[in-house]
């Protein structure tokens, strides 16, 4: 793979903070070839440099500089000799007394380097964040123009004699770009140089406009969890934020233009790939929502390649969220001899190419009863406190190592060694525990089928649940004298316009009967409440004294309309009075009835 190439030259070390006195005048810098690569969203320089030294004693170190703008920005810094062996030099950041805003690297070199004799140096530094959309939103159709500024010259400590510097943009359409004789443009690169001799630290402002197309995520937090089980297996969790930082979409989104023009979206982000080890199985990539099945996998000699596809495509400003899993067998990264164990993995891996991950968060988790750990990482992190976490069949908590790490780019997917103790004996902990557990469970099963677990009868909780039974049933059949009593208002008024004193009679006599069977049975049901509940049972008879009372009141109704209402014996005012009046008293018991049926509920 291209990344393990990569790797293979260029060696990030261990960095700690020194302080320097001064710069050693003695070193000069013959020759520096400077390529600058701007194609992606990071910024990626190459200087090869020729030193030469001067003095009259060895020199051991020289040292390296980035202009201030850079310092924060500086994600990675390599070293290699190019003697055809391609020897990668220790790196360490420092600090330089003189120039505190600034910010320098001390390259060790392999061999003491002799006066008069020069040495060819190669030192690679990548910069995140440097690149600037310009300008800042554009709509879907637009492309997406980028602006970076940086320095014409070799920014060193040193005297620089000869230099030269080659910007790649990638891309033909550059809108402009600033011009330092000599200058040449090619079709997808600027060169500038050769400069003749310049002073240290020497700055003009390197300004190149064009358009970058390129995938601008960057990943906000990457939470990557490593389970490790003794029982061959390694299980990987990475719960991923990811945001588009180019150029912020200006302007609705259409779905119809974007599937149907080209041109439309083109800086915005479909899918990217993931590449996994070549040994990853039960692959998941799932979000809020569930699995997206719109990813594919893609089973290489030495890589698993997963092409991710959101759920939505990615523009400057919008972001997504996912969760990415797989399993890898134990024995590709675990070692041991003995109780002692040691666990070789990576801290960080790869997430699309050109990545930037502005925070990475990896939780190592042992078997429980793991102890003595030691952590070994490739360059400086920041260990967080230890926890335990609590799985199946745990009694005291599995350790979990806990490290924190930000400007990670893929420069940093290198290997970490964890040392720990683990006493075999404990494996059989977890089969002892199933055992343990069907055994005690097969026994409670024995003891139960010859325990009577018989419950004695609630005399008090029946007594309650029958009286309600019977409530309810007074209040269902209340219900239907309700509607009967409807139903007679409807044959009075029937009654006032056909004047059919026959059929008003016969339909009554109907519905008397259905009342007098109710009203019999609400009876029998007040007998029985009589003997459970006195309380309840003086209500429902209050309930039948004022459905009597009622009963009366549509009779005397029933005699009204048939003796004055249908002859026409009684005016108008007068058949309003006696209407309003015999409304009045069935109004009253209504409510009454009403009032004792909440109290039954």
């Amino acid at each position: 793979m291209k990344l393990a190439i990569q790797f293979s030259c260029f060696i990030l070390f261990p960095c700690f903070v020194l302080s320097l006195e001064s710069i050693n005048s003695d070193i000069v810098i013959k020759n520096a070839d400077r390529q600058i690569d701007i194609s992606s969203q990071l910024v990626k320089i190459l200087n090869k440099l020729t030193i030469e030294n001067t003095g009259k004693s060895v020199v051991k170190t020289f040292a390296y500089a980035v202009e201030p703008q850079f310092k924060k920005l500086v994600s990675f810094v390599g070293a290699q000799v190019t003697d055809g062996s391609k020897t990668p030099l220790k790196v360490t950041e420092t600090q330089v007394t003189d120039h505190p805003t600034k910010g320098f690297w001390r390259v060790h070199l392999r061999d003491n380097l002799p006066p008069g004799k020069p040495v060819v140096v190669e030192v690679e530094v990548v910069l995140t964040n440097a690149l600037l959309p310009f300008p800042a939103t554009i709509t879907q159709k637009e492309k997406q123009l980028v602006m970076f500024k940086g320095n014409h010259y070799v920014y060193s400590p040193y005297s620089v004699h000869r230099q030269t510097t080659t910007v790649n943009v990638g891309t033909k359409n550059i809108e402009s770009f600033s011009k330092l004789n000599p200058v040449s443009q090619s079709d997808m690169s600027i060169t500038y140089g050769p400069y003749p001799q310049e002073k240290p630290f020497a700055e003009v402002e390197l300004v190149v406009h064009y358009e970058n197309n390129s995938p601008f995520l960057t990943v906000t937090r990457l939470e990557r969890s490593l389970e490790v089980s003794h029982w061959g297996n390694i299980a990987v969790e990475e719960v991923v934020d990811v945001v588009h930082t180019g150029a912020v979409l200006k302007g609705p989104f259409s779905r119809y233009e974007y599937q149907r023009e080209a041109q439309s979206g083109v800086s915005s982000v479909k899918s990217f790939k993931t590449v996994l080890p070549a040994a990853a199985t039960d692959v998941y990539y799932r979000d809020e929502i569930g699995n997206i099945s719109t990813s594919h996998m893609r089973v290489l000699s030495d890589s698993v390649e997963l092409d991710l596809r959101p759920r939505f495509p990615l523009f400057g400003g919008w972001k997504t969220h996912y969760v990415l899993g797989y399993n890898v067998p134990s024995y590709e990264y675990l070692f041991y001899s003995g109780d002692n164990y040691k666990l070789k993995m990576r801290l960080v891996d790869h997430v699309f190419d050109d990545m930037v991950v502005e925070e990475l968060v990896t939780k190592i988790i042992l078997p429980e009863g793991s102890s003595h750990i030691q952590l070994e990482t490739p360059y400086p992190v920041q260990r967080l406190p230890d926890y335990l976490h609590y799985t199946y069949l745990d009694t005291k908590g599995r350790p979990v190592i806990t490290v924190r790490k930000t400007n990670i780019i893929e420069n940093h997917i290198q290997d970490f060694e964890l040392n720990y103790v683990f006493p075999r004996v404990l494996m059989l902990q977890e089969p002892l525990l199933v055992v343990a557990f069907f055994y005690i469970l097969f026994l409670f099963v024995v003891i139960y089928v010859r325990l009577d677990f018989s419950i004695s009868k609630d005399e008090t909780s029946e007594n309650r649940m029958r009286v309600s039974g019977l409530c309810d049933k007074v209040i269902a059949l209340q219900e239907k004298r309700t509607a009967t009593y409807n139903a007679f208002n409807d044959l009075l008024q029937k009654l006032k316009t056909n004047r059919d004193v026959s059929s008003f009679l016969s339909a009554v006599k109907t519905l008397n009967q259905e009342h007098k069977n109710e009203t019999a049975q609400i009876a029998e049901l007040l007998t029985k409440l009589k003997a459970d509940a006195p309380e309840l049972a003086d209500k429902v008879s209050d309930l039948q004294k004022l459905d009597k009372q009622l009963k009366e009141h549509y009779n005397q109704q029933q005699t009204f309309y048939v003796e004055k209402v249908v002859p026409c014996k009684i005016g108008r005012n007068q058949f309003t009075e006696a209407e309003s009046a015999i409304n009045k008293k069935k109004e009253e018991c209504f409510e009454k009835i009403c009032q004792i049926l909440k109290n039954l509920h």
